[in-house]
């Protein structure tokens, strides 16, 4: 297989840069979409606004879907305070404390948007002593303080700043020199720049799937119903592409792709799984087999809507998920190399 680490890295970063948090997806999900069209995929949008691009394969009746979601963590504005500072709720799930610090981009109805910055409500040492350092961060001490002159919120209704509104965290997208990537919202972007890439190789290659396939992009994994109910009834296999989440305890690595046994939904496939691993050995990918206690996949979500089909799970190693995460050239490439193969 001959992977193209550069278009894996360039369309990443493209995809990073494009604001995608879950129920704001269009820009994201266009941008995909032509991709897969260049390519000569069949494309269509579901009736929520996902993506599903089709490659014919030699079966066409018993079909597989791989499966990558495309929106990330945010927030919404919850409450705009006296000071004219904005209150949060969260979009997906995640501790505040990893967002304190955080520069973002209010976007306005109206389409304006404006730049803050996410902190503790008391921050300042020389004012507070020691609260910040103790103090648990929330919804409740965590603001948004936004870079123009407010001072009531007055003020920041006049911006056209409304209830509602869509707050991006800032990604902060870094590639070293030594193949690491750094960046929020690698969980789910880094896996559906390995399906873009997975699709290049296969029409580049002129090589036809064994089976129709599906590169379903989600795009309201985040909040837990992606995948639910938007699979065509042909389609017999789910892989869904997420990140792999190292850590104590785990097996995975951020160089590697991990086939997940199991996670917060219960066991994958024992067929799909024992496929995976065979195609690993076969192909000399470097894999591990890892299990998740606090994790749900779109693959998960579609057989909780009643999905009769068979389902597996494998990603990158992303160090840090839900946070400022961390990837590895290596673990992008094993991915794809595996996904390949599966569909081949």
């Amino acid at each position: 297989m001959k992977i193209d680490s550069k278009n894996i890295t360039n369309l990443l970063v493209d995809l990073l840069a494009i604001n995608s948090p879950s129920g704001d997806t269009v820009e994201a999900v266009e941008y995909v979409k032509t991709y897969f069209e260049k390519l000569g995929l069949t494309t269509k949008l579901t009736t929520k606004g996902a993506l599903v691009a089709t490659l014919k394969g030699k079966d066409e009746e018993n079909h597989v879907a791989v499966s990558a979601h495309v929106d990330t963590l945010g927030a919404m504005v919850k409450e705009i305070k006296p000071s004219g500072r904005l209150k949060l709720t969260q979009i997906g799930g995640y501790p505040w404390v990893t967002v304190d610090g955080e520069y973002c981009t209010i976007s306005s109805l109206g389409g304006k948007h404006y730049t803050g910055t996410i902190l503790h409500e008391k921050t300042s040492s020389h004012n507070y002593g020691s609260i910040p350092r103790e103090d648990v961060r929330t919804e409740n001490n965590i603001e948004v303080r936004i870079d123009e002159e407010v001072f009531t919120k007055g003020d920041t209704e006049a911006l056209d700043i409304q209830v509602g509104d869509f707050v991006y965290l800032d990604p902060r997208t870094k590639v070293t020199e030594s193949g690491f990537i750094k960046s929020r919202h690698l969980d789910d972007k880094a896996c559906v720049a390995v399906l873009m890439e997975a699709a290049r190789n296969l029409v580049g290659e002129d090589i036809v799937p064994s089976k129709t396939t599906h590169f379903f992009i989600s795009n309201y994994e985040e909040v837990g119903h992606g995948a639910s109910g938007v699979l065509d009834e042909k389609v017999k296999e789910l892989i869904a592409v997420d990140m792999a989440s190292p850590g104590i305890g785990q097996q995975s690595m951020e160089q590697s792709v991990t086939i997940c046994a199991k996670d917060s939904s219960g066991p994958y496939d024992l067929e799909i799984k024992k496929k995976l691993v065979e195609l690993s050995k076969k192909n000399e990918i470097d894999y591990k087999l890892d299990i998740y206690n606090h994790y749900g996949s779109d693959a998960s979500a579609a057989l909780r809507a009643g999905g009769q089909l068979r389902h597996g799970l494998i990603g990158p190693g992303v160090d840090a998920s839900h946070a400022y995460e961390r990837t590895h050239m290596k673990g992008l490439e094993n991915t794809t190399k595996l996904l390949i193969a599966y569909i081949k």
